[in-house]
């Protein structure tokens, strides 16, 4: 196995990007292979920053940036096994889906035959086969994202990388689109995908970058840091007919140590066994003969882990 065999798809080391005084990113080191990996971080984090630089777009101030083994800076081979959704792109309306998938497959040698063919495939991949046809232009904003999603796929790319694929669309896309990149972290492909929202990440993928200021403040599992959030009092926020009903079903369990009632109808729980509570939540609320409409994590979310990960600091400039 050749050196650049060994090497992760994704390489960095020590990498930083500086605009004048602003660090876009600082000595960021990871490296990447295979499957799905959540890219996270509130607006300014430095994801799209770390995505323009992996497409050769920025050139980093310092640090190593590896494709493939390769530095894409002395050989720009790696870019063309890599498909790229950048988060704005201005689209050819007046083109069919079928016309502008192909022209971009015809960027990569194919004959026209071979082009309409391979973006047929793909546009039937995310879901557009029947609408291949449409301008692009009458599109809603989840279907003009899958057309972006299928012109990345039609060199048959090995790293795919999407910015805030989900932005915009509409529950039903945001399924489609997540289906999508279930299927390529499934076919073998490595694949890194961006967003600010933690439920956006976790139904793709427990593998996860989170950036923090440009700094890179946490990788791996997701489940895994998760369970250190046990350590500090999550609450979690119900909504029904007869909140102080459901509250004294509630009374004892041994994952509440406390209640509050902002109103006849809601009820907040304070826990240190997040899990545990949601596990047994459904199966007491049943029983209880409780009308449960709403239940909520106000505090389960990416600035919550950020606090955690950070002391308290999230917001910290």
């Amino acid at each position: 196995m050749t050196p650049q065999q060994q090497m992760p798809v994704v390489y960095l080391e020590n990498v930083s990007k500086v605009y004048g005084r602003i660090h876009a990113l600082t000595n960021v080191t990871l490296g990447l292979s295979g499957g799905v990996t959540g890219v996270l971080g509130l607006n300014g984090a430095g994801k799209s920053t770390l995505f323009k630089l992996l497409m050769g777009k920025l050139k980093p101030n310092s640090g190593t940036i590896r494709l493939f083994g390769e530095d894409p800076w002395k050989n720009p081979a790696p870019y063309a096994r890599i498909g790229f959704v950048p988060e704005n792109e201005k689209m050819y309306d007046w083109m069919t889906a079928l016309e502008f998938v192909s022209t971009f497959a015809r960027l990569f040698g194919m004959t026209k035959d071979e082009a309409e063919q391979e973006a047929l495939r793909v546009l039937d991949f995310v879901g557009l086969a029947d609408v291949a046809n449409k301008q692009i232009g009458r599109f809603s904003k989840g279907m003009r994202q899958r057309t972006k999603i299928a012109h990345a796929l039609v060199n048959k790319p090995e790293l795919i990388i999407l910015d805030e694929p989900l932005q915009g669309c509409d529950p039903l896309a945001r399924t489609t689109i997540n289906n999508v990149i279930r299927e390529l972290g499934k076919s073998g492909c490595t694949v890194l995908v961006s967003s600010h929202i933690l439920t956006e990440i976790e139904r793709v993928t427990e593998q996860i970058v989170i950036l923090h200021h440009g700094k890179l403040l946490a990788l791996g599992n997701l489940h895994a840091i998760r369970e250190r959030l046990d350590q500090i009092p999550h609450t979690i926020h119900i909504r029904g007919e007869d909140s102080r009903g459901l509250g004294r079903s509630l009374m004892g369990h041994p994952a509440v140590f406390g209640l509050n009632f902002p109103n006849e109808h809601e009820l907040n729980i304070q826990t240190f066994h997040f899990g545990q509570l949601h596990q047994d939540l459904p199966k007491i609320i049943v029983e209880g003969g409780h009308k449960v409409e709403l239940i909520d994590n106000p505090d389960d979310d990416l600035e919550s882990i950020l606090g955690y990960l950070t002391g308290g600091q999230s917001h910290a400039k």
